[in-house]
């Protein structure tokens, strides 16, 4: 706790001191954000919250989640965006949603105490901001102190946090909060924060969190007047729950784990361009997907492994040997894990287990 506690002061001198200029919103109980300023201290200032420490959102601030989520180290994660009075989203079939300006995403990650038992509460680790200005996104991460606020970390942070695993026995990690040069790691398309990772109509196609009453997300954005352009609720797009087997077939749930965990960077405009691996869910050719391909820079990365995907053949493949380590050198994705997602990799393996073909 020592570690922590030093670390999340360090972050918070680094970014809240003399300099750091007081952001202006307007008056009022509202949720409140300016898309061209400064960031706020704190993040109550947003009124983005009825009740911060519960996370109950304010009027306007809209619940959601994604069928498969981006694994942050078995952190859980609440999720809620705010789109201005009188803004629209506008309605993309594979692409993130147009987002208007002003739009929020806001994404608390909190650990259980213990994952098998919820009513005996979590930890709020931090909240994460990603705000739409006029040409571009910005983040900004908030981290939870004893004062039941969260302040802007925009040094980062790294927080010790310990939980009662699945299995009954406690874990620990060394959690890490983004700085905001990190952000546009995950959400950057040539070096500008442009993109969302969940905002896909296909992530969203799905009943809202428990206890939000919202039947279905996109549904529910159309009644409120806030999505526009939508097509007839038959022709939306639908991507698995990647855990669960009942949503699609093997293939079509490790298609859909690759698409939100790797192919915010593997894809033809993002920062792993030149690696040639592109692994969104719309893509269909062969060799960009792994199968068969060399990688472009040998080294560590690869664990002597000549191909990304070798079918059949799990512990040939380069692919699942990133995914299986911790080795900031070789660890895929780089960026917002320490630890190893057993049930992902798990996917994995029996996904290219069950490929059909040679590479010989």
């Amino acid at each position: 706790m020592r570690r922590a506690l030093l670390a999340a002061l360090a972050a918070l001198a680094a970014c809240g001191g003399e300099d750091q200029p007081d952001c202006v919103l307007p008056p009022g109980g509202e949720p409140a954000i300016d898309p061209s300023g400064t960031f706020c201290r704190t993040l109550s200032e947003y009124r983005l919250f009825e009740d911060l420490a519960a996370q109950r959102p304010a009027a306007g601030v809209i619940p959601y989640d994604v069928n498969t989520p981006l694994f942050s180290d078995y952190a859980d994660k609440t999720r809620f965006i705010f789109v201005p009075p009188g803004a629209t989203i506008g309605w993309r079939d594979d692409d993130a949603l147009a987002l208007p300006e002003g739009t929020v995403l806001v994404k608390t990650f909190a650990y259980a105490h213990d994952r098998r038992d919820p009513a005996l509460g979590r930890r709020l680790l931090e909240t994460r901001l990603l705000v739409r200005g006029p040409d571009k996104w910005t983040g900004a991460a908030y981290v939870y102190d004893d004062t039941g606020d969260a302040h802007l970390a925009a040094a980062g942070a790294t927080l010790d946090a310990t939980w009662i695993h699945d299995d009954g026995a406690q874990l620990a990690n060394a959690y890490g909060v983004p700085n905001k040069n990190q952000c546009k790691n995950c959400h950057a398309e040539h070096d500008k924060v442009l993109d969302t990772l969940g905002w896909k109509a296909r992530h969203l196609n799905r009943p809202g969190p428990e206890g939000s009453g919202i039947a279905n997300q996109l549904q529910d954005l159309v009644d409120r007047g806030v999505l526009a352009g939508a097509p007839p609720a038959d022709m939306w797009p639908r991507a698995p729950d990647a855990m669960d087997p009942s949503t699609g077939t093997l293939d079509a749930r490790a298609r859909a784990w690759i698409d939100i965990n790797c192919a915010n960077c593997h894809n033809e405009r993002g920062p792993a361009r030149t690696s040639g691996l592109f692994l969104e869910l719309a893509a269909t050719d062969q060799t960009a997907l792994g199968i068969c391909k060399p990688p472009v820079a040998a080294g560590n990365g690869s664990g002597g492994r000549k191909y990304a995907i070798v079918p059949g053949r799990p512990d040939e493949s380069i692919m699942l040997f990133r995914i299986e380590s911790t080795k900031s050198e070789i660890k895929m994705p780089e960026l917002g894990r320490n630890l190893v997602y057993a049930e992902g990799a798990a996917l994995i393996r029996a996904w290219i287990a069950a490929m059909p073909g040679t590479c010989d």
